[in-house]
């Protein structure tokens, strides 16, 4: 990691879950000269993580929490998040009074509505906090962070998060942030199977699709997926980062809050069952850039 670090007074912080992101996440947070306590469901591989970059760990959320200033969060989904913030020995229990818990994991709005609720209640502070730039981005301290909640709770969390992010920004109140990476991955779906397409019409148009993408990326047809995957997605090479078993979960949460705000998303439900097909094909880890599997 090269990663340059801004100057900020250092915080106790906590981290729970060190998966494909939060492993990464937390490094950056300790590198940056805070005192990191990380927690994991698999206890070796938090010992891995101190065994990487210092730092401490603890064996429940709750005493990973303890005299934290923050404590941050990468999880799987919503039933996932309640079990380390509300669950028995959870952080919730733990966290000091004022102490902020910023979630990143990419949830409903309504579990961030409901959590900081639970917080404000306890004397706590929430920030929903869900972030876009994949596996490479945790690594390299370049996630953008899409964050909902107290605009004092943002102002305290914000430069400590810039450790592993190159933008952090409030976007309104609790369930906010999960909102803004619903409209992210709205707009992904689109432009993949879009890509898609259009990589399997040049080929079977008998045309150098690596030598048109360079052309067209120079263009109005530009974006970071054509840049990043078009040619991946030429050699066959699916192996980047976001699953599609991921990508369908995150789906399902915009499906379902569409159905509640009335939003029509055609185009995203068709491409959710495209992920299925390429479920169906064995691609559940392959990543999303794998749509064109289908085509081909």
């Amino acid at each position: 990691m090269s990663k340059t670090y801004e100057s900020t007074p250092a915080k106790r912080v906590a981290f729970l879950g060190l998966g494909v992101m939060g492993y990464p996440m937390a490094g950056h947070l300790q590198r940056a000269g805070h005192q990191v306590t990380v927690y994991n469901r698999t206890a070796a591989k938090a010992a891995q993580w101190v065994g990487e970059y210092g730092g401490s760990s603890d064996v429940t959320p709750e005493a990973a929490a303890k005299d934290a200033d923050i404590v941050f969060a990468c999880v799987g989904n919503d039933d996932d998040l309640r079990a380390v913030t509300t669950g028995e020995r959870g952080a919730f229990v733990g966290m000091k009074h004022g102490a902020i818990f910023v979630d990143h994991t990419t949830a409903s709005a309504e579990v961030a509505r409901e959590l900081s609720t639970e917080a404000r209640q306890l004397g706590l502070q929430f920030i929903d906090a869900p972030v876009s730039g994949g596996n490479l981005g945790a690594i390299n301290g370049a996630l953008t962070v899409m964050c909902g909640g107290d605009a004092a709770a943002f102002a305290t969390i914000q430069p400590v998060a810039m450790a592993f992010s190159k933008a952090v920004t409030l976007l309104g109140e609790s369930g906010a942030g999960q909102l803004a990476k619903m409209v992210n991955q709205i707009c992904i779906a689109g432009l993949v199977q879009g890509l898609a397409e259009a990589i399997a019409f040049g080929e079977n148009a008998g045309l150098d699709m690596k030598a048109v993408l360079g052309v067209i990326g120079k263009g109005a047809a530009q974006s970071w997926q054509m840049d990043n995957r078009g040619p991946t997605m030429v050699d066959g090479k699916f192996d980047f980062g976001f699953a599609v078993d991921w990508m369908r979960k995150d789906l399902g949460l915009v499906l379902d809050e569409a159905k509640r705000n009335g939003s029509r998303l055609p185009v995203t439900a068709l491409v959710d069952q495209f992920y299925a097909d390429v479920q169906a094909l064995g691609g559940q880890r392959w990543d999303t850039s794998s749509l064109i599997k289908r085509l081909r």
